[in-house]
């Protein structure tokens, strides 16, 4: 299989091969060949991620480790916090936050996950971008840290509310673990890296593993009555529902953290007024659009009847298109709700919840209404 957009060939995960055996429909995604859905079908294994356990193949997210060169963790943080406007250096051993790397006018380069392993930093960002991105970091603070590309590791989700029960008998660690807790330890005999976190909402673990030890390890889970394997498909609608972004879709480089409802991930000591404020790339883009408000913002949407509403379709305020006010990022029908569920950007006039509003959808004008997020309740544990 062949990028259709390069015609290059199309790179293939530690699990391509467990795919296959498994019945799959593989589709290009961000130059690799990935799962869409397998023999169950995309509603199946949402529903199940849902109710019992699902595991993801995500190895095509790119996964660094950052090393200070003066041997001090501490000085890692500090020179990540020039790049990332959150509170990297409060971040305890053995936790993750979710973080953005932003440029000089505030727009978002990538969103990802960094988690202090105690000597050093665990990273994940996004496939498309993680060669950028490692580009990015090196040249920025390159001489401050060492930015070791761990491209070739796999990577697994095991997500839902089973999830510990499946992992905890090969994995005893993992029973003790709270929501975005990371650690270095074991499944069976297999040195793996986890971390409770996800992007479905539902509880779970994602776990880096050596690509040699990949297959071994998701037979393992595999086995287990409780999991399916759950694609690419799945997962958007599964994110979707969760309200989670998808970067290139609901965020890019000309979209900032205060447009994009993200200021959540900027604490306290880097915002205005705290001990470490601003010093990232966009820094005063990003505080003058707190202090003056954005002409757009993030909202949820629901579609009126079966239809889902996709990512580019306008948003108007009437339903004659006289007056566009957005346009969606993404969308989705939502298994779980049992209803069309999408994302996108709208005027701050129009983005209250409960704001009528309406999508172009084939040349006609579908009602959709602004709706609060997430469209279902994250089951983390806390």
């Amino acid at each position: 299989m062949t990028d259709p957009s390069t015609d290059a060939p199309l790179k293939q995960t530690p699990l391509h091969a467990l795919h296959l055996a498994l019945g799959v429909r593989m589709v290009p995604f961000a130059g690799y060949e990935m799962p869409l859905q397998y023999k169950a079908g995309l509603m199946a294994e949402h529903l199940h991620t849902r109710r019992k356990a699902g595991l993801f193949d995500v190895s095509h997210m790119g996964q660094l480790k950052i090393t200070a060169r003066s041997g001090s963790n501490a000085d890692a943080a500090t020179a990540l916090e020039t790049l990332i406007p959150a509170d990297v250096l409060s971040l305890g051993a053995g936790r993750q936050r979710y973080g953005l790397l932003t440029n000089e006018d505030g727009g978002i380069c990538d969103d990802l996950m960094f988690a202090n392993m105690g000597d050093w930093f665990y990273v994940v960002v996004n496939a498309a971008c993680k060669d950028a991105d490692a580009d990015r970091i090196e040249a920025a603070i390159g001489n401050r840290v060492t930015v070791e590309r761990c491209f070739d590791r796999a990577l697994l989700a095991l997500q839902g509310p089973a999830a510990e029960a499946v992992l905890a008998p090969i994995c005893p660690d993992a029973a003790a673990m709270r929501f975005m807790d990371v650690r270095e330890t074991r499944i069976m005999d297999t040195p793996v890296i986890i971390s409770r976190s996800g992007y479905t909402g539902e509880d779970g673990f994602e776990i880096s593993v050596a690509a040699k030890d990949a297959e071994h390890v998701a037979d393992a889970l595999l086995a287990n009555e409780n999991v399916l394997p759950v694609g690419l498909g799945a997962r958007d609608s599964l994110r979707l529902e969760a309200g989670l972004c998808l970067y290139g879709s609901d965020l890019d480089t000309t979209t900032s953290p205060v447009e994009a409802s993200l200021m959540w991930s900027i604490q306290k000591a880097r915002k205005p007024g705290g001990s470490r404020a601003g010093g990232y790339p966009g820094a005063g883009e990003v505080e003058a659009q707190l202090a003056q408000g954005t002409q757009r913002v993030r909202v949820g949407l629901q579609a009126t009847g079966r239809a889902p509403v996709r990512g580019g379709a306008p948003l108007f305020a009437d339903p004659n298109g006289a007056t566009q006010v957005g346009v969606v990022t993404s969308g989705a029908f939502g298994p779980s709700v049992d209803h069309p569920v999408a994302m996108g950007y709208v005027a701050p006039a129009h983005a209250g919840t409960g704001m009528p509003l309406y999508a172009e959808l084939r040349g006609r004008f579908v009602p959709v209404t602004v709706a609060a997020l997430p469209f279902t309740p994250a089951r983390f544990k806390r």
